[in-house]
């Protein structure tokens, strides 16, 4: 029987995608089976953390048998709520929510943009990919009307805070930030905040390159 959700670690669930990204590139593949050996030299993991991030969840495999690739990235699928589907709005429609909207990548795994808001009088009235842009002040009034799980934050940073409370007031539990600031809320909230930043990858490659 699988764990409670609660008791698996962020760094185990943090590695979840990265195990449905690589099973499906092997499905893609033709690849049916992999052992717990031969996904470490992929994914620069090693075959015992592999094995007990998967323990977490009950297991999949078998010993000597290794994993059912399909049947693995099919189990993650569902770990990871892929199975269901999520309506995304996005707030503020500049160069990163328009990638975001843009992107079609989302769409496949469930994730669903249905418009934008901003506060930019030439870009209200617009659409991107035929997702509309809506002016910000009828934020309230758009989530009172319809179901949204997700909302993605791409304001300046200024701004970022403001907007999630309007957002976490307004029924979202979960608010994807773009914007270059930290989104805080309470520990007693059960809003899930995922924070962005662009730059920090660039900044470990940097540091990487440094020598330092």
């Amino acid at each position: 029987m699988a764990r409670e959700r609660n008791y698996v670690s962020e760094a185990v669930m943090r590695r979840m995608p990265k195990y449905y990204r690589y099973l499906t590139d092997m499905e893609k593949a033709g690849i049916e089976r992999v052992s717990s050996k031969e996904l470490s030299q992929r994914m620069g993991l090693t075959a015992s953390q592999i094995r007990q991030d998967f323990n977490c969840f009950g297991g999949f495999g078998q010993q000597g048998y290794g994993y059912n690739v399909s049947e693995l990235r099919h189990e993650i699928h569902k770990i990871l709520g892929l199975h269901k589907k999520h309506s995304i709005i996005i707030i503020g429609a500049g160069n990163i929510g328009q990638a975001l909207a843009n992107y079609t990548g989302f769409e496949k795994d469930g994730f669903l943009v249905k418009c934008l808001f901003d506060i930019n009088p030439r870009l209200i009235g617009m659409s991107i990919r035929g997702k509309p842009i809506y002016d910000i002040d009828e934020l309230e009034d758009y989530l009172k009307e319809n179901q949204v799980h997700i909302a993605a934050i791409c304001t300046p940073k200024e701004k970022a805070q403001e907007v999630a409370e309007r957002l976490i007031k307004n029924g979202i539990k979960g608010i994807w930030n773009f914007a270059a600031v930290d989104i805080v809320v309470p520990n007693n909230n059960d809003v899930i905040v995922e924070n962005v930043h662009l730059s920090d990858s660039l900044y470990t490659i940097s540091f990487q390159m440094s020598g330092e």
